[in-house]
């Protein structure tokens, strides 16, 4: 179990372009509450599974493992296709941090949301001058959200 601190920032601009190369994310959510998800994804060649529990305003337990890609495959073929998130991830680091910026792809393209993980909810962070509006503790913009409203049936 690993515990997760992130907060998370619409992107402003495309200075942070070129700082690396992106990874092509697929995944779907098999289980969603307010409070926990149960995720599959496909990212490159490996498949995961991972839950996640709220245990605080930017927290979550963890709960993340690797199974065979095939299987992952197989239960991502299982959703229907509007229940698929597709995105491209981007990771390096910035200002002390890990920084990952996802690109999103398909129902949600046009969305481009910049995430940092911390040590704890306290910890400060100096944020890249291409970071934007903090949408943290803004639940449509959470990943298991898109899927059931996607960014581009919003209204702008």
């Amino acid at each position: 179990m690993h515990k997760e601190i992130e907060r998370k920032f619409l992107v402003k601009s495309d200075a942070w372009r070129g700082k690396a190369e992106p990874a092509f994310y697929r995944q779907g959510y098999i289980a969603r509450t307010v409070d926990r998800t149960a995720r599959i994804r496909v990212a490159g060649n490996k498949g995961f599974i991972t839950i996640k529990i709220k245990v605080g305003p930017i927290s979550r337990q963890e709960f993340e493992y690797e199974i065979p890609l095939q299987d992952a495959n197989a239960l991502l073929d299982s959703l229907a296709p509007e229940e698929i998130l597709e995105k491209n991830r981007y990771t390096f680091n910035e200002c002390g941090h890990v920084w990952e910026i996802d690109e999103f792809l398909g129902a949600n393209a046009g969305l481009v949301v910049a995430e940092v993980e911390l040590a704890s909810e306290e910890e400060r962070v100096a944020l890249p001058e291409w970071v934007g509006e903090e949408v943290s503790k803004i639940s449509k913009y959470f990943n298991s959200s898109l899927v059931q409203s996607p960014y581009g049936t919003w209204k702008k």
